[in-house]
């Protein structure tokens, strides 16, 4: 087998530092890097952009909601499907070209947060999404969850994607991911979320908090970097995916 592992990264802001991303590229394959809507900003994109291109790892862009004070995880209800081609538009644009100075190529786009997770709980919002990712960059891959109208998305506006798991966060019965507020929706600990990948990767498929199952195709595996126990969490996992035979590798670019 062999798979792509990715993190959300660049989520600083200013003087302000979150997560340790110099170790993350380290370990990872894929970046997603804020655009400066829920986290980042220009200097923080640049800088991202540069340090992954010298470790050789793929970057992509992390649009979210202009939601800096919640990170970007509170929904924001009421959106047109005009609003969100533009939110998304507008941050996938600004991001390649920032990726450019650093000189390095954006390969994808992952919707953050709670715009990516309101995508996959609403056909028509993640068409929106995907219209505004083909219209600001329409060679570019859509980093979706699988099984959920982001991949249907991706297919019927002709966007190329790659289908991710979460290593540490849970599912619920329609397959989205567990609601933040719920006890246990995030995992922390490294042999735990390694266990939930496993587990998912030999059934092929997602497993809800229930047990329910959605058999998937898996592209990559996604660690957020602003959990405190990212980088012990990535590391661990790709020692075991590796001692079980699995060749690490990015998917896009």
């Amino acid at each position: 087998m062999k798979i792509d592992l990715n993190a959300d990264v660049g989520e600083s802001f200013g003087p302000w530092t979150m997560g340790d991303d110099a170790a993350m590229f380290e370990i990872v394959t894929t970046a997603n890097i804020a655009c400066g809507f829920h986290a980042g900003d220009p200097e923080i994109m640049r800088r991202t952009s540069e340090i992954a291109k010298a470790k050789g790892v793929a970057v992509g862009a992390h649009p979210g909601f202009a939601d800096l004070i919640n990170f970007g995880r509170r929904r924001i209800m009421g959106l047109t499907a005009r609003e969100v081609e533009n939110l998304v538009a507008y941050q996938v644009g600004a991001f390649a070209a920032v990726a450019g100075l650093a000189g390095h190529r954006m390969t994808h786009v992952k919707a953050h947060g709670a715009l990516g997770n309101m995508c996959n709980d609403d056909e028509p919002l993640a068409l929106a999404a995907a219209r505004g990712i083909k219209a600001a960059a329409p060679d570019t891959l859509f980093l979706v969850m699988p099984g959920l109208p982001t991949e249907r998305a991706a297919e019927k506006v002709g966007l190329a994607y790659f289908r991710e798991i979460y290593a540490d966060r849970t599912y619920d019965d329609s397959f989205n991911l567990t609601d933040r507020g719920k006890p246990g929706s995030v995992l922390h600990d490294p042999d735990d979320a390694t266990s939930h990948v496993m587990r998912m990767l030999d059934a092929g498929a997602i497993i809800s908090v229930n047990g329910k199952t959605l058999k998937v195709e898996i592209d990559s595996i996604c660690v957020h970097g602003d959990n405190p126990h990212a980088v012990a969490l990535a590391r661990t996992l790709r020692d075991r995916l590796e001692a079980q035979g699995v060749t690490i590798a990015r998917y896009a670019g």
